[in-house]
């Protein structure tokens, strides 16, 4: 006699099912998270100051002009980026 293997539960799960989205929470995903976006913007602010600075020294520049400006663009550049990201991980 054969027997009837469908009516079995199979505790097994779905290998093709996509893992969920939203990433676990953890005690520290927060402070992780908090403290990559300041050392996001820590290197954007500091790479356009570096190029302003790298710029007005190829062109010998009395007053540093170019580094005031390209370190603002990354201060307002940085900024933006981590309200951008804020909004997003928004419910």
């Amino acid at each position: 006699m054969r027997k009837n293997n469908r009516n079995k539960k199979t505790t097994d799960p779905d290998p093709y099912k996509s893992p969920p989205d939203e990433p676990e929470e953890s005690p520290g995903y927060g402070y992780a998270k908090y403290s990559g976006l300041g050392i996001q913007m820590l290197v954007i602010i500091g790479a356009f100051a570096y190029g302003g600075y790298r710029i007005d020294k190829a062109a010998h520049h009395s007053i540093q002009w170019v580094t005031c400006i390209l370190s603002l663009a990354g201060v307002f550049i940085a900024i933006y980026l981590v309200i951008a990201s804020l909004k997003k991980d928004r419910p």
